[in-house]
This record gives structure tokens, C-alpha cells and sequence, in this order.
């Protein structure tokens, strides 16, 4: 695709999301079957959620006190009188050929989402205000499998598995306030951190458990009104929703410049290409034919209940960031790292009451144990590193009991056998030589050693200090202390002159 640097600049996208989440209750929405991920097709299902005549749905009230959680997590309005419609629709994932969702009176409405913009080179964050219209209950659909093979259409038939067909829904929908892909990634990180601190979601993509559709369209900046809405969807990652986005912002601005015109469709982001294709037009507005789900009676929000859902809110992510750059001193990374989950920040904080320094202890997670986790893909719930063990190594290394360096060659026994940092130094030979008759003993071996480059550092190649320290430390076994390590070579070498 070409790039038109000189005009897209001209242009603004108006960005809209519908994400939506999987709540993470033991039964269904309306029924008593298992939402069990992965189960054998077709196995968690009963007349409730086929659609059978006769059948009666009941409110899994687990689902209410999740969506009135997620409403006032995002500081919305909760609708006190609310009810079920119908939503109809034909299609062979969903047995009943209707939805039971809501229309005119969504349990969350008017809220709001504070995203953070972090940029890693600088450091820097910026803030923006994310307004959500509305978030409704729902049920979902089964899931069609494709099977067999054809040299034209790819697949010979189809299969439906009815396990999905009911499982609870929030669905979250976003005013048009986004305006680039990093934003609309950034917002449904953040919806995502969410709905975990809760504890209402696992917000897994890969699992489809958080979907997420994009409304987009561009318009010349400046102009109040909206170009034509195209919809992506099919993104099941965080860098597929920014980078689907940055592709259809530049395909429409092309589209426009090139005298063209967009058209009103839905568009798949295929990721092997990485482009959006079109998937098929939209004519116009679709009916659903809404009407009050007559099986489900409305149901009214009483002022105790709602003080009891927020009785039990915690902490949620953006107050937690704040918290710890504030009262621990922490960089707004760190604080964005702690924050991100929330076993991670009860890891630090069960670290931080053994006695630690919180900057220290920031360091080790966000550093050395985050890529350990990202390369194993694991959560830190999994490594055998104890908070009060963790604790243990910062302090040896604060009160120069053993080297950083160390620390950090023990590191990778701790994650994975966990045991007493004491213990493994003391057992290893690993406790810190502090002692200055000791260290300069050992300086002074290696400036005997290596005349010649004793000779270049006296000369002005003022960068082989790192030899000498290098060599000072093979010597030592990385047991010398570094800061004494350095200013005795420097010492030392200078004397020589």
C-alpha cells in the first residue's frame, strides 16, 4: 500500500469499540450448565440454552453483581429498572434463532475509562478520557467448526458446538472517542486489567473470552460530521486490534485520495497478510426485531444492593499505578509493570512487608523476573521464588552481603527450586568480599598480570578499567565488591604513573 505521508496528516479516524467479555461464573447466564473452556463439543448443554419449547430461563445473579461491578469500576450510571429483550437473528450457532440480550435499558450506561499512553523511550505518559455508552448482559452463541476440505471454498461442511450457547456476556461499548490504533489497544488492555481485578473475567483473547470489534472511519480534520463506518473484526491480540487499525486508517485515507469511496462493510483481519479483507457489505441498519424477553421479568436495583456491589470493589489497576508511584517512589514503567496484574502487585507488596526496599524490589520484578515470566509464559503465581525469600536476596545485596551480580547468577535457581537465599550462599561460597586487604591483594595480582594493558591505560584508553574489573572479578569468583573493585583499580593504576 502506498503511503501518503503529505495528506494523511489531513485526517483524523473516529474509532469505536464493542468489546466483549466472557464472565468467568461456573454456570451459565440462564441456566445450570457447566461453562467449562475446552469441554468435548456438545457436552454442557440442556433444553435451557438449546432453546427448548417450554423451557424457563432464570438470571444467574452472578452475572448482574458482575456487570453493576464493571459499572461502577468505569464511575457509570446503573440502571435501577432494567430488563431482557429479544434480539433476533437466524444463524446455526444460535439454537433458538434469538438472543436474550438488552436493548433500551442496559444495566450500565453514561460511564467513562481513563487510558495511560506510556511511552518507553521517554518515559513519558499521557492521559485520555474514554467515554463508554453503555454496557449490557447478553448471552452467547455456539461456536461453528469448519471442517473437511475443498480446493474452492476451503471447507466441505460444518459443525456447531453448543457449548458457548449461553455462557454470560458483558458486552462494552465505547463512544467514538478513540482516534488511533494504539489507543483502541491501550483501552482494551485496560478493559482487560479490569474485568481481572474484579475478578468477573480471565480476559483471555486467545480463548475468545475478550472480543473485540472496531467501528472506524476517517474524516478530514476539522469536520464534525462522520465518514462511512467500516467494521474489523477477528482480532484476537492486543498488537492485531493496533495493527488492523493503522492498516484501515491507511487504506481509507488511500481510498479517499485516490478518488474512490468507501463502503459500508465488514472486513476480517487476516494476519498472515497482515491487511483487513472484506468480509460482506452493510447495507443499512439490521432489525433484530427487539421485543421484552416475555420468559424474564424486569428487575429493579435497590440502593442496598448497589452498596454491597461497591462495598466490594478493590483496588482497581489505575489507583494501584498512582499508589505506587506516589508512595513508593516508583517510575511510572514499574508502576505500569506492578499494576498490570494483580497477583503481580500482591507478589510485591507480600515482598514489601518482609522488609524490603521497594524501589529494589520493583527492579528485580519488572526486570529480571517479568522476562523470566515472558519467556516461559507463565504467571508469577507458578515460580518457586517466596515473597519473604525474594525479600532476602534484595536485602543481602542492599547490605553488600553478596554482589548484585550474585544475585543475579542465584536468580534462576530461586525461580525454579525457591529455597533460602542464605542457605544457597552460604552453601555456594557465594558471600561477598569486602574486605580491602583482600581485594587489593587480588588488584594488584591482575595489574602484575597484564603489563601491556596497564601501559594503554596509562596512555589515555581510559575504557579498560572494565578489563581490570573483569579480571578482578574472574579472580574473585564475582565475589569482590564492585565499588571497591573500581576505586582500587583506579587507585592503583594512577599510582603506577
Amino acid at each position: 500500500m502506498t503511503t501518503f505521508a503529505a495528506t494523511k496528516t489531513d485526517y483524523e479516524a473516529v474509532i469505536g469499540l464493542e468489546t466483549h467479555c466472557q464472565l468467568s461464573t461456573k454456570s451459565k447466564i440462564f441456566c445450570k450448565c457447566s461453562t467449562k473452556f475446552s469441554s468435548p463439543p456438545n457436552t454442557n448443554i440442556c433444553p435451557i440454552c438449546l432453546g427448548y419449547p417450554g423451557v424457563l430461563p432464570v438470571l444467574n445473579q452472578e452475572v448482574l453483581e458482575s456487570a453493576i461491578k464493571l459499572g461502577l469500576a468505569l464511575d457509570a450510571k446503573i440502571t435501577r429498572y432494567s430488563k431482557f429483550d429479544r434480539k433476533h437473528y437466524f444463524y446455526p450457532d444460535l439454537p433458538k434463532n434469538y438472543q436474550i440480550s438488552q436493548y433500551d435499558l442496559p444495566i450500565v450506561q453514561s460511564g467513562h475509562l481513563n487510558i495511560e499512553l506510556f511511552d518507553k523511550k521517554t518515559g513519558h505518559v499521557t492521559f485520555k478520557r474514554i467515554g463508554i455508552t453503555r454496557i449490557h448482559m447478553e448471552e452467547d452463541a455456539g461456536k461453528l467448526v469448519h471442517a473437511g476440505s475443498d480446493r474452492l471454498s476451503g471447507s466441505t461442511h460444518s459443525l456447531v458446538d453448543y457449548n458457548r450457547a449461553g455462557v454470560p456476556l458483558l458486552e462494552i461499548v465505547s463512544e467514538p472517542d478513540i482516534r488511533s490504533g494504539l489507543e483502541a489497544a491501550e483501552y482494551v488492555q485496560e478493559i482487560r486489567r479490569l474485568v481481572r481485578f474484579l475478578d468477573i473475567g480471565d480476559g483471555n483473547m486467545q480463548e475468545g473470552s475478550l472480543r473485540c470489534d472496531v467501528n472506524i472511519s476517517v474524516r478530514p480534520i476539522g469536520n464534525s460530521e462522520f465518514g462511512t463506518k467500516v467494521e474489523i473484526k477477528n482480532m484476537n491480540s492486543f498488537s492485531a486490534i493496533q495493527k488492523a487499525i493503522e492498516y484501515e486508517i491507511e487504506r481509507q485515507i488511500e481510498t479517499i485520495e485516490t478518488g474512490g469511496h468507501i463502503t459500508q462493510e465488514t472486513r476480517l483481519w487476516e494476519e498472515s497478510s497482515q491487511k483487513t479483507i472484506s468480509m460482506r457489505t452493510k447495507e443499512g441498519a439490521s432489525d433484530y426485531r427487539y421485543f421484552p424477553e416475555p420468559d424474564l421479568p424486569p428487575f429493579k436495583i435497590s440502593n442496598e444492593y448497589l452498596q454491597d456491589c461497591l462495598t466490594t470493589l478493590p483496588e482497581l489497576p489505575a489507583q494501584k499505578r498512582l499508589r505506587y508511584q506516589n508512595e513508593f517512589g516508583l517510575s511510572a514503567y514499574d508502576a505500569r509493570v506492578l499494576a498490570d496484574e494483580k497477583n503481580i502487585g500482591e507478589y510485591f507488596e507480600a515482598t514489601l512487608n518482609e522488609g524490603a526496599n521497594p524501589k529494589l524490589v520493583a527492579n528485580w520484578i519488572s526486570q529480571d523476573i517479568a522476562a523470566y515470566l515472558n519467556t516461559n509464559k507463565i504467571s508469577i503465581s507458578d515460580i518457586s521464588l517466596k515473597p519473604d525469600n525474594l525479600a532476602q536476596l534484595v536485602n543481602l545485596i542492599e547490605n553488600k552481603t553478596i554482589s548484585n551480580k550474585i544475585g543475579k547468577d542465584i536468580l534462576p535457581e530461586l525461580l525454579i527450586k525457591g529455597g533460602s537465599v542464605k542457605e544457597i550462599i552460604e552453601k555456594k561460597g557465594l558471600v561477598q568480599i569486602s574486605d580491602l586487604a583482600e581485594i587489593e591483594k587480588i588488584v594488584m595480582q591482575v595489574i602484575a598480570e597484564h603489563p601491556a594493558e596497564v601501559e594503554k591505560y596509562q596512555a589515555g584508553k581510559a575504557s579498560l578499567q572494565g578489563f581490570f574489573v573483569g579480571q578482578v572479578m574472574k579472580k574473585s569468583g564475582g565475589k569482590a565488591d564492585p565499588k571497591l573493585t573500581n576505586e582500587l583499580i583506579v587507585r592503583k593504576l594512577q599510582s603506577q604513573t
